[in-house]
């Protein structure tokens, strides 16, 4: 297999970004990697039965996967391609585990470098005050709504922050794994509940997070193994 090398050009992004983009690889999707077929089976969590992921629903290049990985950040770096709609979790000696996601629909998206300063299972959710006066119906929520099966949060959340500023935004599981592969979400980075789970049992609190730009290309990064 060829490999073509780019320069990654990322336009808007602040300039802690720019000293650290790494390159990724066209996006040739390999077929997925089948010994995580079982992993998306009905799943019982701290008193939660998460339901079985029907897989053929979903374009196979959105399922978990192992990737080869040739680029420069270091192991335990998650990126996130807005573009392709995947995120790597970088495992090191040349090897990533690929997720696909669910990212900011037009004018919700977020760019940038963060670090996980917060894990939750099962988190609460509030919405913010600007969503509730977009969608009035979630006034209900404006105290919070407890963790569990119909929280938008999903099973696990990990929270994005720039220093000690939160940025609101958050890698989080879903219910609606139907919506992996689109921009839905209100900026937030959304996974299959199985897929948040396996991800949230590989960060640590500090892990560096890069969001590349929605415009920014997938340069060559990744292939299958």
């Amino acid at each position: 297999m060829s490999m073509v090398s780019r320069r990654l050009v990322i336009a808007g992004l602040p300039l802690a970004l720019g000293a650290c983009a790494p390159r990724l690889m066209a996006r040739r999707y390999p077929p997925p990697y089948y010994g995580f077929a079982g992993g998306y089976g009905a799943t019982e969590d701290d008193g939660f039965l998460i339901p079985a992921v029907n897989t053929a629903t979903i374009n196979p290049a959105f399922l978990r996967q192992e990737v080869a990985y040739d680029g420069r950040e270091g192991p335990g770096t998650i990126i996130v391609d807005p573009g392709s709609r995947h995120l790597f979790y970088v495992e090191g000696a040349g090897r990533a585990t690929r997720y696909g996601v669910g990212v900011g629909r037009e004018g919700f998206g977020w760019s940038g470098v963060a670090n996980v300063r917060r894990k939750s299972e099962w988190p609460s959710w509030t919405p913010p005050p600007q969503m509730i006066r977009r969608q009035p119906e979630l006034e209900d929520y404006a105290d919070g709504m407890p963790g569990g099966l119909d929280n938008p949060l999903g099973a696990r959340a990990m929270y994005l922050y720039q220093g000690s500023r939160d940025t609101l935004y958050r890698i989080h599981g879903t219910n609606e794994p139907w919506t992996i592969g689109t921009r839905v979400s209100s900026g937030c980075i959304r996974l299959i509940n199985q897929d948040v789970i396996d991800l949230y049992g590989r960060v640590r609190l500090g892990s560096k997070v890069v969001v590349l730009g929605n415009s920014s290309p997938a340069e060559d990064l990744y292939s299958s193994l």
